[in-house]
């Protein structure tokens, strides 16, 4: 005798359906929209959207635009809910030559609705991001990696909400960072990993919000960092350097600096071991973690 399987699932709120579907791969939420009429368009008011290279192996030219129009509906479906992260992570095929994604657009249609996390990994980036971004009041979290192109920071930034800040593989010019930085007031975590400066004198980095900051600069072509990096945070709790010696170091009093992780290269010349003293000084007052 066959047995009957009940389906408590389907009978679960709408809200609750939704939050379940947001930790399934896009591919996967999409298919349950054939289970019964309950959850034929419950897809399309998931609050989390992430994208990566998995969904393009599956793609052809013949199934390509059938992508766009799903994605354009699914982030611009009518009576849509706010989104509570945008991700796109892939570092060659969603803005190459052979996809043409309008990926600016897409970005848009999630700040738009409102999102709180912004998580992209993608080749020519710089030339990707649309200039809203950076005046959008929703973002909390925004994780960027360039692949090593330039992120263009306009001059009427204003995050006003933003906690989170992690550029990785990214080339920021000028006082791009020093604007960037003193226009988000609610700064907690800030992390520059593996990022490079041009036509630029100093690091300049003063938050009085900030408790996390990571600098974790490429140091493979063993060059001496020609700038001074100038720390002005207060209230910092955590502090990581793993990097090549800068020309100098200033850093305000960090009377709250439980944990600094340091690994400083790059001790060619006398200037440089005084710079990386300087250093060392301006954060003894914590428990250090040095590479074995």
């Amino acid at each position: 005798m066959a047995m009957c399987v009940e389906d408590r699932i389907s009978n679960f709120p709408d809200h609750i359906r939704c939050h379940i579907l947001s930790f399934l791969p896009i591919k996967a939420a999409v298919r349950t929209s054939i289970i019964s009429t309950k959850w034929r368009y419950l897809f399309a008011s998931i609050s989390t959207i992430k994208f990566d290279g998995y969904l393009m192996s599956g793609l052809t030219e013949r199934n390509l635009d059938s992508f766009k129009n799903f994605v354009d509906r699914l982030l611009k479906f009518p009576d849509q809910v706010s989104l509570d992260c945008f991700r796109l992570n892939d570092i060659i095929s969603w803005n190459d030559e052979d996809h043409n994604f309008d990926v600016s657009d897409w970005i848009c249609a999630a700040l738009c609705r409102g999102v709180k996390e912004i998580d992209l990994d993608l080749e020519n980036l710089g030339d990707t991001l649309p200039a809203v971004l950076f005046t959008c009041h929703s973002l909390v979290t925004l994780k960027l990696d360039a692949v090593g192109s330039e992120i263009k920071v306009p001059s009427d930034v204003c995050l006003g909400n933003l906690k989170t800040l992690q550029l990785r593989n990214s080339v920021l010019f000028g006082d791009s960072i020093h604007r960037l930085i003193s226009n988000c007031h609610v700064l907690e975590d800030l992390a520059f990993i593996e990022c490079g400066f041009d036509n630029i004198s100093e690091v300049n980095i003063q938050s009085p919000s900030l408790k996390r900051l990571v600098l974790e600069f490429d140091v493979t072509e063993g060059r001496y960092f020609n700038f001074v990096v100038v720390i002005n945070a207060p209230n910092l709790v955590y502090f990581q350097y793993h990097a090549a010696v800068a020309a100098s170091y200033t850093l305000s009093t960090m009377k709250s600096l439980e944990k600094a992780d340091i690994s400083i290269y790059q001790f060619d010349s006398i200037n440089s071991e005084t710079s990386a003293t300087h250093l060392i000084q301006g954060i003894c007052n914590v428990r250090l973690n040095f590479p074995v």
